[in-house]
């Protein structure tokens, strides 16, 4: 995972947490997992894809009217992307990242979420961070960015304020001691 610092210059990444789905000579594509959507909550966004209507609204459990959508990143915004634990696969549509988390992208996902089929654990966000072939290295050398082991716990945690701070203490960073710069040796 990717975990701003306090001086990044770009507000769209302030503070963030990005899973890093890929990273390859070709450049490298992650979601942010720790900014709301502003203005749309899961049930409006079933509604707008015209997989569910308000009927079926009000006969879903409570569980996912509480599902949260997440800004991604600044790339394809109106894309959605669905980081989920292993225990949900879809032939020819869900990418397997690591032994615990895959990417799905496509509405099968949130058509199985909405019926209950879905996987356990699911994080939902509209587009994506990218980075151009050797771009992320530049900002790593800028002090752009920290990273930490994927935390399936700090991933899939509820608690969107709080991931932040839980990235940065897996790698044993009190945030209110941890500054703009960093020196070179």
């Amino acid at each position: 995972m990717l975990i701003a610092m306090p001086g990044m210059a770009d507000p769209r990444f302030s503070r963030s947490v990005i899973y890093l789905c890929a990273h390859s000579d070709d450049g490298a594509m992650g979601i942010i997992i720790n900014q709301h959507a502003p203005n749309i909550n899961f049930i409006e966004l079933l509604d707008q894809l015209n997989i569910s209507s308000d009927e079926d609204a009000i006969h879903m459990p409570p569980s996912l009217q509480a599902v949260d959508v997440h800004v991604g990143g600044p790339v394809e915004t109106g894309r959605g992307f669905v980081l989920h634990s292993t225990d949900y696969y879809l032939e020819d549509s869900t990418l397997p990242i690591n032994e615990g988390v895959s990417l799905t992208a496509t509405l099968d996902i949130l058509r199985a979420i909405a019926s209950g089929d879905g996987p356990d654990k699911a994080l939902l966000a509209l587009g994506y961070a990218g980075w151009a072939p050797g771009q992320l290295e530049i900002e790593f050398q800028s002090n752009g960015w920290l990273h930490c082991p994927a935390d399936q716990d700090v991933l899939f945690d509820s608690d969107i304020d709080m991931k932040y701070q839980r990235a940065l203490e897996t790698i044993g960073i009190d945030p209110a001691r941890l500054v703009n710069d960093s020196g070179h040796a």
